[in-house]
Parts: structure tokens; C-alpha cells; sequence
């Protein structure tokens, strides 16, 4: 591919200047990526505290950095939304009579149906392009200074239009995240929440239940000192932002409600079968998680988080 340093990407809307609303681990990652992948357009990150800016700005993730939207989006080519999904409708309204007509707006949160019917509809009054986005990475370690450079790369990043979107801004949206090594699926947002409630939201709900139960200030202390690597793995996720998995939950609680019944389902017939000795079902429900398990990493190496 030959390098396009003022993110041309081969269509016809052109991205000369980027701002990234909130500059956490996905904001930040998204600033490093861009400021290496086209190092002549101008990044600019939105923070909510002065001493963010000082932070931003030592660590390299953008070329400038501000606490007021207005001169953020004002000029923009390209707005991301890298805030919890609960602030996203707040801020586009706060921003709709500052953003430019034809500019792009996207985000990067992890319930799509609200938010793209919500900002859909806002942003076409203004004439404004908006495409829902769904990159599927991150870690347990919050805030721009966990933010790497690489964090996209080989990742499935889910882009999310309807019938209403902008085709050449779906395009071009597509195109940036490839450019950063991300593999992009199309999907329609009520499909992707359907399907992320249960592979990415019901894992944080049972990460994070079962670190609250193991680790409840009642157990004896010798509890702790039991927990090892299993234990560490299988909640190395409850480690995320509250305020986030809070919004998300509440933006996609329809199909996480479901995906939590369906959890306790499985969970009910495991129980069963421990309470009558069941072996024969035990070791089948074992076998079952393994083969299914060891078949999906086979096919899909590459986890993007």
C-alpha cells in the first residue's frame, strides 16, 4: 500500500484533521495510530481536565489537545467519539452547532443500536456523516497511558451503517481502520449488539461477578492466597472501567439480559448434575466447552480483545 500521510484512503472524503473526543485507551491508541500512520495530518484530542493536556501532549498521542469542544470539532474532517457510550449522545449536541456540514463522525463504543439510531438522526440535520464503529480491542488497564500504537492491529473492528448512512463516509471509515491492521466486518447495529451481548458483555459481567463473590471482604483469608493463575485469568477483565461496562450494560441491556438467562440456564444444569453425580453429563459438558473452544482459537489465532 503506498503511503498517504494526509489520509486520502482512496475516496473522496478526505481526512486533513482528526479529533479524538476522550483520550482514554481508546483514544489514545487511536491518536498513536494515526499520528504514525499519517504523520501530516493534525490530530487533536478533547480532554475533560487541564492536567490531561500536559499528559496528552508528553506521551505523543496527538499534535494538540484541548478542554473546549467548540475549537475541537469547529474545523474537523473527522470526529471520533471515544467516550463511554452514556456521554455520547450529550456531546454530539453539544458539538452539532459547531461541526462542520459534510464531516464524518464516528465512535468506538460497544452498544451500536441506541447510539446510531440517536446520533444518526442528530447529525443528519446538520448535513453531518455519521458511521457507527465498533473496534474490538482494549484491556483491562484504563487511561491514555496503557494507549499503544499497535492496539488495533489484527483486531475486528465492526462498522455498523443503515439504510441512511452515507456510503462514501462508510467507505472511508472502513478503509482508515484497515490501514491500521484492523479487519472490519459490516453489520447491522442490532445484529452486532445481539452477538457482542453475549461473546464480550457476558464475559465482563461473569469476570466481574465472580472476583466480587471469590473476593468478597467476608471469605477467610486464606481465600486470596488460593487464587491463582485460573483465577487471575478468567477475571483479568473485571479490572475495567466501571463507568464504562455501567454504560454499555445499560445501552445493550436487552440482549444482555437474555445472554445473562441464557448463562444461568447452562449454569442451572451444571448444578444439577453436580447435585445428582451426574459424571457422564459433567464430563460431556466439559468435552463440549473444549472441542467448541479449541475449534474457534484454531480458526481465529488472533484475539483483538
Amino acid at each position: 500500500m503506498v503511503r498517504d500521510s494526509r489520509l486520502r484512503l482512496n475516496c473522496a472524503v478526505q481526512f486533513h484533521r482528526v479529533t479524538l473526543i476522550g483520550l482514554g485507551l481508546l483514544g489514545g491508541s487511536l491518536g498513536l495510530a494515526l499520528r504514525r500512520r499519517y504523520p501530516e495530518a493534525v490530530i487533536t484530542g478533547v480532554v475533560r481536565r487541564p492536567e490531561s493536556k500536559v499528559q496528552a501532549l508528553q506521551l505523543g498521542v496527538v499534535n494538540e489537545v484541548t478542554t473546549e469542544m467548540e475549537t475541537a470539532v469547529t474545523d474537523a474532517d473527522l470526529i471520533f467519539l471515544c467516550t463511554p457510550v452514556g456521554q455520547m449522545r450529550p456531546l454530539a449536541q453539544q458539538m452539532l452547532a459547531h461541526v462542520r456540514r459534510e464531516s464524518v463522525v464516528t465512535d468506538v463504543g460497544s452498544a451500536k443500536a441506541d447510539v446510531v439510531r440517536d446520533l444518526d438522526a442528530l447529525f443528519e440535520t446538520r448535513g453531518v456523516h455519521f458511521v457507527g464503529g465498533h473496534p474490538m480491542a482494549g484491556g483491562e488497564q484504563m487511561g491514555m497511558s496503557a494507549a499503544r500504537v499497535d492496539l488495533f492491529n489484527g483486531a475486528i473492528c465492526v462498522v455498523t451503517p443503515t439504510a441512511r448512512s452515507n456510503r462514501e463516509a462508510v467507505n472511508c471509515v472502513a478503509q482508515l481502520w484497515r490501514s491500521f491492521g484492523s479487519r472490519v466486518l459490516e453489520m447491522d447495529p442490532i445484529q452486532h449488539d445481539l452477538l457482542v451481548g453475549r461473546s464480550s458483555h457476558l464475559p465482563h459481567i461473569a469476570a466481574a461477578a465472580l472476583a466480587g463473590l471469590v473476593l468478597s471482604p467476608g471469605a477467610p483469608p486464606e481465600q486470596s492466597t488460593l487464587c491463582a493463575s485460573g483465577f487471575r485469568d478468567t477475571t483479568r477483565i473485571a479490572s475495567g472501567s466501571p463507568e464504562m461496562w455501567r454504560d454499555i450494560l445499560l445501552a445493550n441491556r436487552g440482549a444482555v439480559a437474555g445472554a445473562i438467562q441464557e448463562l444461568m440456564d447452562e449454569l442451572a444444569r451444571v448444578r444439577m448434575a453436580v447435585t445428582t453425580g451426574d459424571g457422564d453429563q459433567l464430563e460431556a459438558f466439559f468435552t463440549a466447552a473444549k472441542e467448541r473452544r479449541d475449534r474457534w482459537l484454531f480458526r481465529h489465532p488472533v484475539d483483538g480483545g
